[in-house]
């Protein structure tokens, strides 16, 4: 009879922490997910292999195995108090997520909006940054990326990274802001010429350029609303 392979000796994709680096989290078992907890079997028993015979025992029940003590836990050859604590504490993390609410995503989706988003992070800049807020079709926030950050009177922004960024979070829609630290809301000529530049190439990837909004502290510039977008 030959001897059992542990995880370490399968094949790359079949072990669970490489699946889960390549294919992400869902593509796993709940005996994977646990195994990467775990970390180690006993001899003659993967990790993986372990977690089976003890999720069986529970009738492949999480809320079940969360209801077993470290004592129970323990009986299991293999499974030590460490072991069993960090079960338990999977399990326990897992029943919480269930009693939270989803994240509220900000609404993104006026000058004014984004004003008041962005002013408590530029209010007291002393140099320019200039930041990308990548949004859903619904205006809502994927997130908000800073792109550059800079000296005092202007900065250097690359509108393929604006672009990537974009892309990689498969946002819809887009607006740009960067803050004037001199207060003033009169835009510069690059404002404007990066401001052209990147409504063509959203027009070039089918990306919605909702707008670029200048904000100082108290007051803010919106193309959109001037309409020059």
């Amino acid at each position: 009879m030959s001897e059992k392979l542990t995880i370490a000796h399968w094949a790359e994709e079949d072990q669970p922490r490489e699946k889960l680096r390549d294919k992400g989290p869902q593509a796993l078992s709940d005996a994977e997910l646990l195994a990467i907890l775990v970390g180690s079997g006993s001899p003659g028993e993967s990790a993986v292999e372990l977690m089976k015979r003890i999720l069986n025992d529970c009738n492949n029940n999480l809320n079940s195995l969360g209801k077993m003590s470290i004592h129970q836990l323990c009986g299991y050859k293999g499974i030590g108090e460490a072991k069993a604590i960090t079960i338990l504490a999977a399990c326990e993390l897992g029943k919480r997520r269930q009693r939270e609410t989803a994240e509220e995503r900000p609404d993104c989706g006026t000058a004014t909006r984004i004003y008041n988003h962005m002013h408590p992070i530029m209010q007291d800049l002393d140099v320019e940054e200039f930041w990308v807020l990548l949004m859903n079709q619904n205006h809502k926030l994927i997130k908000k990326v800073r792109i550059s950050h800079g000296g005092i009177t202007e900065v250097a922004v690359d509108i393929r990274i604006i672009l990537s960024e974009a892309l990689l979070s498969k946002a819809t829609i887009l607006a740009v802001c960067h803050n004037h630290p001199s207060g003033s809301l009169r835009p510069s000529k690059m404002d404007d010429d990066l401001t052209h530049s990147l409504r063509a190439a959203c027009n070039t990837m089918r990306i919605s350029f909702q707008d670029h909004v200048i904000v100082t502290d108290g007051a803010y510039y919106s193309y959109n609303e001037e309409g020059r977008i």
